[in-house]
């Protein structure tokens, strides 16, 4: 998700696609435990992404 596309969300969207992501990224934090990750990149992906929601939206509380 490029930072493009946040900035154009509301503040609620970007609320839950933060939690969505979250939830995403431990759930594949548990696969990667037991050892049934098919895809690392997406840990790396999911958290660039859950950084660029969380700057955006600090932008927005210092706006």
């Amino acid at each position: 998700m490029k930072v493009k596309e946040i900035r154009e969300m509301t503040t609620e969207e970007i609320y839950a696609k933060l939690k969505e992501c979250k939830e995403e990224l431990f759930n594949l934090r548990f696969q990667q435990a037991t050892g049934n990750l098919e895809k690392p990149s997406r840990l790396r992906d999911l958290r660039h992404t859950v950084a660029r929601l969380k700057t955006v939206l600090k932008e927005r509380e210092e706006a």
